[in-house]
């Protein structure tokens, strides 16, 4: 049995949320029937650079609960690494599954050069293994990782981190860049409304500042690395620049961080970035 959440009200909701079209581990069906069981009333599928999953997850719901299309594109902005949250994002979009084709073959390019460093230091791993363990999600260093232990080349995923995937370690191989700006006109171009994912506690307002005026359109308030006086900076800044606001647990697998509905998300969120988005009520 699903024990739920504390009542936060009648009406809760969850807008950030993965499946195994990234790096979540349940399937779009069983993500919302575990939606479903803890009485959320809505919750956005966000998988990063990926919006495979989602048709599934709507079907799934049926009329039980309000599925919001989205997607978590990867960016970065002066050398550090940030995501945008898209809510309400057109899944048929050519412009979005252009490019998200093209995220896809750079990831397997970036594979295939850190599978190369892996064999010159003698930690040779299959690339067919690395894709099995990926499934039908976003390939990705953490499955490099798995596959590394599974060998034995590595005691553990942190040691494999360490030891030869981490920034600095010998068979790291960075993304091609992707313009924070990009990733927010990209979502744009797909109808949807753009949100800053947990920016954390150390990113600065100037920088907020810059990308709300890049076209910015919220920030993720609510999230499991946000404390108390987080939330209360980030809500009193996205007030001052007229950002609206977002949150969600990051749900990737039971057990594994924050569960589903588990912070306190406004249910009227859905509602202003539905119409922000333009979208029919």
């Amino acid at each position: 049995m699903i024990d739920p959440p504390p009542a936060q009200g009648d009406r809760r909701v969850d807008l950030h949320s993965h499946t195994i079209f990234s790096d979540g581990m349940l399937t779009p069906e069983e993500l919302v029937a575990r939606a479903t069981a803890r009485r959320l009333a809505a919750i956005a599928v966000t998988d990063h650079d990926s919006v495979e999953g989602l048709p599934r997850a709507i079907a799934a719901a049926g009329a039980e609960i309000e599925v919001l299309p989205g997607i978590e594109i990867s960016s970065e902005m002066e050398g550090a690494d940030l995501h945008v949250l898209g809510f309400f994002v057109d899944v048929t979009s050519t412009t979005l599954l252009e490019r998200l084709r093209q995220f896809h073959a750079e990831r397997l390019q970036r594979v295939e050069t850190i599978l190369g460093r892996l064999r010159e230091l003698g930690a040779p791993v299959a690339f067919d293994a690395v894709m099995a363990l990926a499934g039908p999600g976003v390939v990705g260093r953490p499955h490099i990782a798995e596959a590394l232990l599974r060998a034995g080349h590595v005691t553990t995923l942190d040691d494999a981190f360490r030891r030869f995937l981490g920034a600095y370690a010998p068979a790291f191989v960075a993304r091609p860049a992707f313009r924070t700006e990009d990733a927010i006109a990209l979502i744009h171009d797909a109808g949807g409304v753009s949100v800053l994912a947990h920016p954390g506690a150390s990113m600065s307002d100037s920088a907020i500042e810059r990308l709300r005026a890049a076209g910015l359109d919220g920030i993720e308030i609510w999230h499991p690395q946000h404390g108390a006086n987080t939330v209360l900076r980030f809500r009193a800044l996205a007030g001052r620049l007229g950002l609206l606001e977002s949150g969600g647990s990051d749900f990737h697998a039971v057990g594994r961080g924050a569960d589903l509905g588990d912070l306190p998300i406004p249910f009227e969120i859905v509602g202003k970035l539905r119409q922000a988005a333009g979208a029919a009520h």
